[in-house]
């Protein structure tokens, strides 16, 4: 895995400060700590930062073609890249090295811009092309790899990996876009295609972006989508069979490599099914990796031993003290971004005791994407059957009424706390879903924010991400909609920025078999009601996995992968959050009000709410102001 950076002229082919692209690549260092790379000439300069994993002596990066006029700054992996060597050679095409970066260099020249179509693979890439003029950027279909661009004031486009090498260069513009305020503060991170910044953006996944010689940027070109087709008429055995074989070849894609290598093992259902899958297709025992908690309502370490003496790997566990909050204070600096999934602590202390073992890791994201398996997938069905039952006229005012009507009793067990549910039916389909997934509800979030930055917004709310992406889908309605919504922000934005920056930070790859695209495209084909029958999500994947993995796996409650944030706030943390939040550089921006902050922070020390994730999202806004603008 590596870090990349660049800069373009989009005017003409001035010369390029040499000394500001270092610095930007140089941010990027905990990427790639085994060597860098940069290239410059008229108009262009591409920086690498490389983390060796395949052809360790060769691939340094930029690489070039034969005679120097292609060249590519990457960071990723292309798995089926041996298979594409043989048949660009079998075209004329000559390799100086046995590595998958010199492959996307013949791939460009083979077939342009459709050359990502032939990738099976997680990758971030920009092409120079001197023969015709012009940068090729691409991102990988699910967005497992990051890559930003902005346009400067001065006619320049900068590209990396992360958002902190961008703001190295001294013509990035720093000011704050409102509407990603709006989203952030909906959905706990920016989604995709902005950033916290104007003129910066996310290159989406499964888009391409090529930028010549003009100011104005083309829009990117989307190359994929996730099918939904449920195309798949296969039953019982047949289906558990081959949803088993897919998966080991997906799994088997992603153990090539020349440095050790492991996997995260955390007893849920999707890592025990990697690390199952790993065992059989490897000699020698797997090395597996998992964190435990002091607190059993967090703590799965029981699970994650059972399955590594069933597979006999060696396996390696990291006690976390559960007062362990001493990363508070770094995360901001990690994601540049505000970025408010607390589940990043326990990810950054996994990847921490992975990378004292091996510099690859195969995890096991991306199932409850695929198969259903989150619970608030279940509450959506019941919620969809209510909405179809009920028309609309009579809902919306019923239901509205009991959701302001109904106390928030966030102390009581959830069969009582039905004041979210209400709110959720008076809504159609997918503002229901919005509001079941946003940290701060859409009428909080116009109270948070000061009458100014309200009228910045003009209007503008977090729910047209959803529309936007609703209007593309190849699904109308259903849990298929969900899916692929979530498969669209989510996913990218949420659960792959965090294990990407998590896992960076100690310079460790990590590589993500269920969300291998063939198999992504295979599973979307399964019907929905074989994923999610009656209350038990991923059925289909855990029937087809009761031949290697025990039942208390398969058929337990599921914990996630969360901190103690409720408790550090009112008791660790308690005078911190006050300081950060009240004491002068959060309110000075001028986007919030003092009051709602203050009464959000007094009710949740209080114990009279349970405000930790509103709480969070605000600390960690606060920790990003001063990277992201510069003051």
């Amino acid at each position: 895995m590596c870090g990349i950076a660049g800069v373009f002229d989009l005017r003409g082919r001035r010369s390029i400060d040499v000394r500001v692209l270092h610095q930007m690549t140089d941010a990027l260092i905990h990427r790639g700590p085994d060597g860098c790379g940069y290239h410059t000439e008229g108009g262009v300069g591409l920086g690498h930062r490389r983390l060796a994993i395949i052809d360790l002596e060769g691939g340094k990066q930029p690489l070039f073609n034969e005679d120097g006029s292609v060249s590519v700054t990457y960071n990723g992996e292309i798995y089926n890249f041996r298979q594409l060597q043989d048949e660009l050679e079998s075209k004329g095409h000559r390799f100086r090295t046995r590595c998958d970066t010199e492959v996307i260099v013949h791939a460009w020249e083979e077939w342009g811009e459709n050359c990502v179509e032939r990738f099976n693979g997680m990758f971030a890439f920009a092409i120079w092309d001197r023969n015709k003029d012009c940068l090729f950027l691409a991102r990988d279909r699910i967005g497992i790899k990051p890559l930003y661009y902005s346009v400067t004031s001065d006619g320049f486009c900068l590209f990396a990996s992360e958002l902190k090498a961008i703001l190295e260069h001294p013509s990035c513009r720093r000011k704050i876009r409102p509407d990603a305020v709006e989203d952030y503060f909906a959905f706990g991170y920016v989604p995709d295609p902005k950033t916290i910044l104007e003129n910066t953006f996310k290159l989406p996944p499964g888009h391409t972006l090529i930028i010549g010689r003009s100011e104005s940027l083309a829009t990117p070109r989307k190359y994929w989508d996730v099918p939904f087709d449920q195309s798949i008429s296969l039953s019982g055995g047949e289906l558990q069979a081959e949803l088993l074989q897919q998966l080991r070849a997906s799994v088997d894609r992603r153990m090539i490599a020349e440095v050790p290598l492991g996997a995260f093992l955390s007893g849920g259902v999707d890592s025990s099914a990697v690390v199952a899958m790993m065992a059989s297709l490897s000699d020698d025992p797997v090395k597996t990796m998992s964190i435990s908690f002091g607190d059993p309502a967090f703590n799965e370490s029981n699970f994650a031993e059972l399955v590594a003496r069933k597979y006999g790997t060696e396996h390696e566990v990291k006690r976390v003290d559960p007062a362990d909050f001493s990363l508070v204070e770094e995360l901001p600096g990690l994601y540049d971004e505000p970025f408010a999934d607390s589940s990043a602590l326990p990810t950054y202390r996994v990847c921490e005791l992975a990378r004292h073992h091996v510099t690859v890791a195969l995890s096991g994201d991306g199932g409850d994407e695929n198969f259903i398996g989150y619970r608030r997938y279940r509450w959506h069905a019941y919620e969809e059957k209510v909405r179809h039952a009920i028309p609309k006229g009579i809902r919306k005012p019923v239901f509205g009424f009991l959701g302001r009507a109904y106390p928030k009793i966030d102390w009581a067990p959830k069969i009582f706390r039905a004041k979210t549910t209400f709110q959720a039916l008076a809504r159609d389909s997918l503002e229901g879903y919005l509001h079941s997934v946003s940290i701060f509800p859409d009428e909080l979030r116009q109270r948070l924010f000061s009458p100014d930055f309200n009228r910045k917004l003009q209007g503008y709310s977090a729910m047209e991400v959803f529309r936007n992406h609703a209007r593309q889908a190849p699904v109308q309605d259903g849990l298929r909609l969900i899916q692929y919504l979530d498969f669209k922000t989510y996913l990218p934005g949420d659960i792959l920025t965090k294990v990407d920056r998590a896992s960076m930070a100690h310079s460790l790859e990590v590589r993500v078999p269920i969300l291998d695209h063939k198999f992504v495209e295979w599973i979307a084909g399964i019907p929905t009601e074989l994923k999610l029958q009656g209350s038990e999500g991923k059925a289909c994947f855990k029937k087809s996995l009761e031949s290697v993995l025990p039942a208390e796996i398969l058929y337990r409650e599921k914990m996630g992968f969360g901190v103690p944030i409720a408790g550090w706030f009112r008791n660790e943390l308690k005078e911190v959050l006050r300081k950060k939040l009240l004491g002068g550089k959060l309110l000075d921006a001028g986007i919030f009000e003092r009051d709602m902050i203050s009464g959000l922070i007094r009710d949740h020390q209080s114990g009279r709410r349970e405000h930790s994730a509103i709480l969070w999202a605000l600390l960690m806004f606060e920790g990003s102001l001063e990277r992201i603008t510069g003051d």
